[in-house]
């Protein structure tokens, strides 16, 4: 009768393991998906360069389709002709996150094409869905800017989850010129691998199959694209920019340079930021004066959310915000600014 009740107990125990575990593992992934991929609407304080505080800079706002959503863009300089610069942002902001970018390209004669992607800024969308999503909305615009008829040179920039897009949106069958990919990411799944380790440790290796199926479930076929297998598909133009600091996608992790040893297109740049204060994942491109001044203005931030215990009143942050100079805090670095834009004139030859 012992032995009965063993054997029904250890089956039992096989049970609620076989059952248990990918059950608890779905959910972990999909809570940690919950936790970062919400909807991301415009700040209402910010210490970061916008469309409103520009002068002479005319843009027309226009909607296309990307799945069940309405996204929002921008077109700045339409009247340039060199060629058309595509801006895929980062996750956790909008296409005005990249104001200081939209400028120097338009001031260099491209004409620039930005957007707001799912469940971001001026968009619609419940969430940001994942990290497959932004090639999707790569994918849709630049399926918008074919039916313009603009005839033009198509030129990708894009950052993190905009860098992942412009290289993985190569596998589809857009005419693209050239992208740029700052800080971006080889495959969604091996990033979400790299971040649940270090929020799970161990448990992540168990979380790994699941990540897969949740992503499956998510976006279809989408969600194996690789950005390498878009660089290799032909010989398009890409430059490769990462820091090495970058805490939230690592050099040598789940990044695209990490991979060139696997990169077989013959026409692609790589650029290691390694500079102090500029190696990191938002710092790269940033002038040296913009990090310096921009760690003033957190400093004081700091301390003023700690005099107010972290609840600071919001006319104390109108206060603070109102004396920020944006352009300062977005300056960028022209050096690197000038070799993408010689990268993509080269590119035209």
């Amino acid at each position: 009768m012992k032995n009965v009740f063993k054997k029904k107990s250890v089956i039992i125990c096989l049970i609620v393991f076989i059952i248990g575990v990918p059950v608890m593992s779905l959910l972990l992934v999909h809570n940690m998906y919950g936790r970062n991929f919400g909807r991301v609407d415009a700040p209402a304080y910010t210490g970061w360069l916008q469309y409103d505080d520009l002068e002479g800079y005319d843009r027309e706002e226009v909607q296309f389709e990307s799945g069940d959503n309405k996204l929002t863009g921008y077109i700045y300089g339409a009247e340039n002709t060199r060629g058309l610069v595509v801006i895929a942002h980062g996750l956790g902001g909008g296409a005005e996150n990249y104001m200081a970018e939209t400028v120097y390209f338009a001031d260099a004669g491209w004409k620039v094409f930005a957007y707001d992607c799912t469940g971001s800024y001026n968009s619609e969308g419940d969430s940001t869905k994942g990290l497959s999503q932004s090639v999707l909305d790569l994918d849709a615009a630049l399926t918008y800017v074919e039916a313009q008829n603009w005839d033009l040179p198509v030129m990708l920039y894009g950052h993190s989850w905009g860098g992942y897009a412009v290289t993985a949106v190569l596998n589809y069958d857009h005419d693209v010129t050239a992208a740029v990919s700052l800080s971006g990411y080889a495959t969604p799944t091996e990033l979400l691998d790299e971040q649940a380790e270090q929020i799970f440790g161990w448990l992540s290796k168990v979380m790994y199959p699941f990540e897969i199926l949740y992503q499956k479930i998510l976006f279809g076929d989408a969600a194996g694209l690789s950005a390498i297998e878009g660089i290799n598909k032909d010989d398009t133009p890409v430059m490769v920019i990462h820091g090495t600091e970058d805490s939230s996608i690592q050099y040598d992790g789940a990044s695209i340079i990490a991979h060139k040893d696997e990169i077989t297109n013959p026409n692609v740049v790589y650029i290691t930021r390694n500079e102090e204060g500029r190696d990191g994942h938002s710092t790269l491109y940033r002038s040296e004066t913009a990090i310096e001044y921009m760690n003033e203005v957190n400093e004081a931030y700091n301390e003023l959310n700690t005099e107010y215990d972290g609840e600071i009143p919001d006319e104390e942050k109108e206060r603070i915000y109102a004396g920020v100079d944006k352009f300062q805090t977005s300056e960028l670095d022209v050096e690197l600014m000038d070799q993408i834009n010689q990268f993509f004139e080269d590119s035209l030859k």
